[in-house]
């Protein structure tokens, strides 16, 4: 049974238009991905995501996130780095309507959800994070020239209870502030930063062993693990995710922007957990109670991207 205080997150995402998708059930070979199977269709918050028509229950450990800190309004640019099977991205999609943008990147291919663009490849790799960076670059051109993208299919999602953003996010009219926001903006575009939102729920892939005859793009997992199931290589190998995404973010973030990533706990977080503190306001963990008791993922949620830190002082001990 879900959680009390978890459920006004669950029946507010119902009011979304996340509209009802087909889904297939592919026959697995092995006993544990049948214990998954069997575990998953038990799961409360599986069966909600599969009534609302979202790409998998990660969604709710967003919605959660978004519950407690705020970090989505109207408008902004998110970048989501490990999208598939895509339910962070439709979260994002659905809490910046209108005018938001969002690009997920993978090195599974994968159906993007509605209103997402999406790039396939190695996110470790440079080409693919410069990709990322010229497609920011042309959407950001296209938009100050006046290119607006036909929203108009797109149900309108807010309601008046909905949260609204933080207000450390909100200017509060002060002229002074104003001049200050604008020199910040000026700043954050001449160095290449778009991006308000980088969220990251990458795991490292290990080498397939089955599933090989399987080619639907709706279901990403069934061919390719997330998790070897070893702690320690889970743990080292989101600790090089993580660092990746943080770097990227340095490159892409504005001024005040913020940071999401999933981390397997270990021995290596704390490192981790100081880079983050010297690039941002604030920092928190965070298990969200629609994440698995017995799984060792947490997340970082880093708010208020510090404008004047220094790459030196962020990465020092790398």
């Amino acid at each position: 049974m879900l959680c009390r205080r978890l459920w006004p997150v669950l029946h507010r995402s119902s009011k979304r238009i996340f509209s009802d998708e087909s889904y297939t059930t592919v026959r697995l070979s092995s006993s544990s991905s049948k214990r998954w199977q069997t575990r998953a269709g038990n799961d409360q918050f599986s069966k909600e995501a599969r009534v609302r028509g979202l790409k998998s229950r990660a969604a709710f450990k967003l919605l959660e996130i978004n519950e407690k800190y705020k970090i989505f309004k109207a408008g902004q640019t998110v970048v989501d780095l490990g999208y598939a099977p895509g339910s962070w991205s439709q979260v994002a999609v659905d809490r910046t309507f209108p005018n938001g943008r969002v690009i997920g990147i993978d090195i599974i291919p994968a159906q993007p959800p509605k209103g997402v663009s999406t790039i396939q490849g190695n996110f470790l790799s440079h080409d693919v994070q410069e990709a990322v960076k010229d497609l920011l670059r042309d959407s950001s051109k296209r938009r100050t020239t006046g290119h607006i993208l036909d929203d108009s299919s797109h149900e309108h999602l807010l309601t008046d209870d909905d949260p609204k953003p933080c207000a450390e996010q909100e200017a509060d009219g002060n002229p002074g502030e104003s001049k200050t926001h604008s020199t910040k903006k000026k700043t954050d575009e001449g160095a290449g930063r778009m991006v308000d939102i980088v969220l990251s729920d990458m795991s490292e892939p290990w080498e397939q062993t089955t599933g090989f005859w399987i080619k639907s793009l709706s279901n990403p997992y069934h061919r390719m693990m997330n998790t070897s199931g070893m702690n320690f290589r889970d743990h080292a190998g989101s600790m090089d995710l993580c660092n990746a995404a943080l770097n990227f973010s340095y490159d892409t973030l504005r001024t005040g922007g913020h940071f999401v990533c999933k981390f397997y706990q270990g021995a290596e977080e704390k490192a981790l957990e100081l880079r983050l503190k010297a690039l941002f306001a604030k920092v928190h963990r965070e298990k969200p109670e629609s994440s698995r008791s017995e799984s060792k993922e947490a997340y970082f949620v880093a708010l208020r991207r510090k404008g004047d830190a220094q790459k030196e002082d962020v990465f020092k001990d790398t």
